[in-house]
């Protein structure tokens, strides 16, 4: 659980979730939150690491991100937030504009566009 160690992990993909359970099993509610809304905006290509499977990671991520809880998220190699920060996120427009910088397009723009033209 060295602070490198993390930062390899947190650094070797755009998307990098560290959760209880996996993004097909998670076991509690807040990791299945944050699952759940990266499902919403389509983002399928992530790297999620289950921190139940290894207690010096679990430690080791919260001291990394002097963050107390899991599940926690990172755009980029830089840590963002638990599921309270995420689905704020959500609900603001901001993982939209994040995301993008990340060159994944969110698929609530597309979902949005489809609304659009039901209007037409």
């Amino acid at each position: 659980g060295s602070r490198e160690a993390v930062e390899r992990l947190v650094r070797a993909h755009p998307v990098v979730v560290f959760m209880k359970g996996s993004p097909a099993q998670p076991l509690c509610g807040f990791s299945n939150a944050v699952v759940q809304i990266l499902r919403l905006h389509g983002v399928e290509d992530y790297r999620a690491h289950d921190v139940l499977q290894d207690p010096d990671l679990r430690q080791g991520i919260k001291n990394y991100s002097n963050w107390p809880t899991i599940p926690q998220v990172y755009l980029n190699g830089e840590f963002v937030g638990g599921c309270d920060i995420l689905l704020q996120m959500h609900q603001n427009g901001d993982l939209v504009e994040e995301l993008k910088k990340l060159g994944i397009r969110s698929a609530l723009l597309d979902a949005e566009k489809e609304k659009d033209q039901d209007k037409k």
